[in-house]
């Protein structure tokens, strides 16, 4: 689910490429439902883009505190409506490309202090090529700009696995 019909026809490009079969829609996704509760929800959801700092260091001076309050207050929404789009056994990843606490760990503190009946399904090396420096002590996915520096680096991300019982 997304606004712009531009982002959804570029992801159906990509998903028939990949040969993958997911239900798209061009709409608000804190508005928008599916017809009943799904077994997964992927929210990349907008931030600062932060983790893009290796290959945009711009971004560093162009990013403010308020980008964060924001984007933060729509992250938390985003999350609400994807939460409730679950089925009970279901799964709820939250992505973004920032660096910064607040958009990652935080909101995903908040949304379990909210809805009790969310828990994490730890993420585990295996799942990331044996890479266990990528997954934190929580079991969520941390990628640094500095992870993998011999190859070139890589972008900062960070991802929750959530299990609605």
């Amino acid at each position: 689910v997304d606004r712009s019909p531009e982002r959804i026809a570029r992801l159906n490009q990509n998903l028939d490429r990949l040969g993958l079969k997911v239900e798209t829609a061009v709409a608000d996704a804190v508005r928008w439902r599916p017809a009943a509760p799904v077994d997964a929800v992927l929210l990349d959801a907008p931030c600062t883009g932060t983790g893009t700092i290796r290959r945009h260091p711009e971004i560093a001076r162009v990013r403010a505190e308020r980008d964060i309050a924001r984007l933060t207050a729509v992250q938390d929404a985003l999350l609400d409506a994807a939460a409730e789009m679950v089925r009970p056994g279901g799964t709820l990843v939250y992505s973004v490309c920032s660096l910064e606490p607040e958009e990652g760990p935080d909101r995903i503190a908040g949304l379990l202090a909210r809805r009790p009946e969310f828990h994490r399904r730890p993420v585990v090396p295996a799942e990331v090529g044996g890479l266990a420096e990528l997954v934190t002590p929580k079991g969520d996915l941390r990628t640094l700009p500095a992870h993998l520096a011999p190859l070139g680096g890589m972008d900062g991300f960070y991802a929750a696995r959530l299990i609605r019982t």
